[in-house]
């Protein structure tokens, strides 16, 4: 296996598998952003909950995604970026935040790499 892609392949994984952990705890406390602007009005009519309750689901889906890229590269990085085009689509059906939605995107593509990456190697 060529050292550089053995390199850039860890680098994704503990990027892609700790940025979502950390993401996800910040659900609890707001430290980084307040997610809850974040929250779709329309999703949010829907639900039977509130926008805190919700991203505290969100952080623990993304604290289980992070633990995921960390242990089976391969599979985690498929759950991280399926989850970021979802989170971007749901951003640009909002109309709202599409400068992070681009974002999400970029890094979906880049959590996409790193599960076709890590079937070559063992990150």
């Amino acid at each position: 296996m060529n050292a550089n892609a053995k390199f850039v392949s860890t680098l994704l994984k503990y990027t892609f598998g700790l940025v979502p952990i950390v993401a996800g705890l910040d659900k609890f406390t707001n430290i980084l952003v307040d997610w809850t602007t974040y929250s779709s009005p329309g999703l949010m009519d829907l639900l039977p909950i509130t926008a805190a309750a919700f991203m505290g689901i969100v952080g623990v889906i993304e604290i289980g995604a992070g633990i995921l890229v960390l242990v089976k590269p391969s599979i985690g990085a498929l759950v991280v970026s399926a989850w970021l085009v979802l989170i971007a689509l749901t951003l640009i059906i909002s109309g709202q935040y599409l400068d992070v939605a681009v974002r999400d995107i970029v890094m979906a593509i880049g959590a996409f790499s790193l599960a076709k990456l890590s079937k070559t190697t063992t990150a």
